[in-house]
């Protein structure tokens, strides 16, 4: 099979279409177009009583793009997956392109959680994500949504709904209402990716107040 182009994945990005695999080992992929797609809306995160006490408390360290391909080898290592070796490869060629990035929690030096996706305009299409402490996979959600948000983005993809994403918000909409908000995300503008590591280190240098507490602010205002 050829190898999957990262202009090629983009591009179904874009039309609202993405691969998939029926396992690791799998040699060939297929597109999948849901007729209802899950989203989070970026204003109706829920956060519970529970995840904010942990945000706000900084339980776990919380990076950026810091092991990519850790956190693609770790949401791939479960009994069942969809990412094989070409997805991967893809995957990597994007995050090199600065088109794909992660989001890492670590308890000291392991890394106990995390999630990845790639950016488009305005949109971000989560692909996935894993936990391997308590918290540790909604702690990484937590602190996307708040890079989204401060980020300009209007668009958070999560495919397919889960009992786990509609507890944090997610909710389904019909194909038609996703390719629509899907248009509007990617012809206003590229969203800023980067703007709350400014906004971090303005925040530990002036005020002193901790990440923690910076990403439990700025989701204040959510459900």
């Amino acid at each position: 099979m050829t190898a999957l182009d990262p202009r090629l994945l983009l591009q179904g990005y874009a039309m609202g279409i993405f691969p998939m695999a029926d396992g690791r080992d799998a040699a060939e992929l297929f597109w999948v177009e849901p007729r209802s797609r899950a989203i989070i809306p970026l204003d109706g995160f829920h956060v519970s009583r529970s995840l904010r006490r942990t945000v706000t408390a900084d339980r776990f360290t919380v990076t950026r793009d810091r092991d990519f391909a850790g956190v693609l080898l770790a949401c791939a290592d479960r009994p069942e997956t969809w990412i094989n070796a070409d997805i991967e490869r893809a995957m990597l060629a994007l995050h090199r392109l600065g088109h794909a990035h992660s989001v890492e929690v670590w308890s000291g030096d392991s890394l106990v959680g995390g999630l990845y996706g790639v950016k488009l305009g305005r949109a971000f299409f989560g692909e996935s994500m894993f936990s391997r402490r308590t918290d540790a996979s909604k702690v990484a959600l937590a602190w996307l949504v708040a890079r989204l948000r401060v980020g300009g983005f209007t668009l958070l993809d999560c495919q397919f709904m889960t009992d786990h994403l509609e507890s944090l918000g997610a909710v389904s909409v019909p194909r038609d209402d996703y390719v629509s908000s899907l248009s509007a995300a990617l012809g206003d503008g590229p969203g800023d990716f980067f703007a709350l590591d400014a906004l971090l280190e303005a925040s530990a240098s002036g005020t002193g107040v901790p990440p923690g507490k910076v990403i439990a602010q700025l989701l204040g205002q959510t459900s």
